[in-house]
């Protein structure tokens, strides 16, 4: 998100002419800054604040709690929910790290005062957190899809062990494709036409030659988003085929009551989050993209990346606080899970589960039959005040 740090830091050069205009900013320091690097506070600084204040509360609360509620109940311990379990721990480095340097930025956007290593570790933080979570979301699909699509052979492979090596294997893929783009970052210092430098000037944005940076920008852009959404979603495509289609189940109707629901409401969670995903990121990348196609910028443009900018910042940090209130929604299991960590005084902020018609009395010893089946692929948790009945079905739905 250096993109504009640069413009501003480069925007006089493109707009005035090269005259003797200059000379009346030399009097003050301030304003020859304002000249060379754009306004120190962002117009936008105030409400831009109060929606990331939002955000943030939301956002780190709603992670955390995901995070607590996997990491207590051994049963939500699924290799689905580890790689939730990751996603949410990129948001919350989005939301503690990344967001505070966002907002200080806007109410001073210069100097930057965290040096080189500073701007290092901003720079790998965004986008290792970028590619693990692209990358999260497209190995819960693929997931998903082996599970739809092949059950027998997922319930031999997908386990939690497996889980933890991809997510390793993930991080450190992600960490090492963050360090092109970080190493044509660094600290810019402007300076005085006699040549003396320009007290506190220093910002961080692009130092390397800007074709470089570009490059960078397009590659990943296409790595990291447009082919993961492209497979993505031929893989749902082929879920709701199967789905759909699925009539294997018809001859017993309580094997259908608890199976197929258990599949489709997965599936269907998983969806809507990746189609939050990919609408959330879509002007982040936009931004980016923008930023490197343009050669030669003038206003209009400017004023259109500023526009793309703000919207790209606010849906950037959305993604990551909406997570949780999609689990919660669509999610039986993360519903139940929530209500029952939470303290006594906000349970009844939780939205109440439906009341569920038990099948007569002689469909009991299916049901326990089923919850071994169903609770190898998904898991459930344990909760002491349901009947025995009540936990096998909810172990059919996440």
């Amino acid at each position: 998100m250096d993109e504009q740090q640069y413009i501003n830091s480069t925007w006089p050069a493109h707009i005035f002419p090269a005259d003797h205009s200059l000379l009346r900013y030399i009097n003050s320091t301030e304003e020859y800054l304002a000249y060379l690097c754009g306004p120190k506070r962002s117009r936008l600084s105030l409400p831009m604040t109060l929606v990331y204040a939002v955000i943030f509360l939301v956002g780190v609360s709603g992670n955390m709690l995901v995070c607590l509620v996997i990491l207590k109940h051994h049963n939500m311990r699924t290799p689905t929910n580890y790689y939730l379990f990751s996603l949410a721990v990129s948001d919350l480095l989005v939301l503690l790290l990344g967001m505070p340097l966002e907002v200080y930025e806007m109410w001073s956007n210069y100097p930057f005062l965290f040096g080189a290593w500073g701007c290092y570790f901003k720079t790998v933080l965004f986008e290792t957190v970028c590619f693990a979570s692209i990358l999260s979301v497209t190995t819960v699909s693929v997931e998903r899809y082996v599970a739809i699509m092949h059950p027998f052979q997922a319930k031999l492979k997908s386990t939690r062990r497996r889980a933890l090596r991809i997510l390793i294997t993930l991080w450190i893929f992600s960490i090492l494709f963050s360090i092109p783009n970080t190493s044509t970052h660094g600290i810019l210092l402007q300076y005085f036409p006699n040549g003396s430098l320009v007290p506190d000037s220093a910002t961080c944005t692009v130092v390397q030659p800007l074709w470089i940076y570009n490059c960078i920008i397009q590659v990943t852009s296409l790595l990291f988003y447009v082919l993961p959404m492209g497979v993505i979603t031929v893989l749902y495509c082929l879920m709701g085929i199967k789905l759909r289609g699925d009539h294997s189940l018809e001859a017993d109707k309580m094997s259908v009551s608890i199976q197929r629901p258990s599949r489709k409401s997965v599936t269907k969670m998983l969806f809507v989050l990746v189609m939050v995903f990919a609408i959330c990121w879509a002007p982040f990348h936009i931004d980016r993209l923008f930023f490197s196609f343009v050669m030669d910028w003038t206003e209009p443009l400017a004023n259109v990346f500023n526009l793309i900018h703000v919207i790209s910042g606010v849906f950037f940090y959305l993604s990551s606080a909406v997570n949780p209130l999609i689990y919660n929604l669509l999610s039986r299991r993360f519903r139940s899970a929530f209500k029952n960590f939470l303290p006594p005084l906000f349970k009844h902020w939780t939205p109440k589960l439906p009341v569920q018609v038990l099948v007569p009395q002689k469909s009991t010893l299916i049901l326990a039959n089923r919850k071994r089946k169903d609770s190898a692929e998904e898991g459930s948790p344990t909760f002491p005040h349901r009947t025995s009945v009540c936990s096998s079905h909810l172990s059919t739905v996440l």
